[in-house]
C-alpha cells in the first residue's frame, strides 16, 4: 500500500515541476519566473525526500536539506537584485 501511495505522490508531484517549468519557461515576468524557480525548488526537495521514504536511506534527507538552503538563499539574492538592482552593497 505504501508503494502504490509513493508512486501516486511522486506522479503527482513530477507533473506539478513540469508545470513549473512550463511557468518558467512561458512566464510573462521577471517575478512569475523567480516565483516558478522558487516552486521548482521546492518540489525537488519533495522529490527528493519521497526518494528517501522509498529507499529507507536518511542520506537523500540531507541531500534535500542543503537544495532547501541552496534554493532560500538563491532566492532571496535575486529579489535584492530584482528590487535594489544590486546583490552587494
Amino acid at each position: 500500500m505504501m508503494t502504490l501511495t509513493l508512486g501516486i505522490v511522486t506522479c503527482l508531484v513530477s507533473a506539478a515541476l513540469l508545470l513549473n517549468l512550463w511557468r518558467l519557461l512561458i512566464g510573462p515576468g521577471l517575478v512569475d519566473r523567480l516565483l516558478a524557480l522558487d516552486t521548482m525548488f521546492i518540489n525537488s526537495i519533495a522529490l527528493i525526500v519521497l526518494l528517501g521514504l522509498q529507499t529507507g536511506t536518511a542520506l537523500y534527507f540531507e541531500g534535500a536539506l542543503l537544495i532547501a538552503m541552496l534554493g532560500f538563499v538563491s532566492t532571496a539574492a535575486v529579489c535584492k537584485y530584482v528590487l535594489r538592482g544590486d546583490i552587494i552593497e
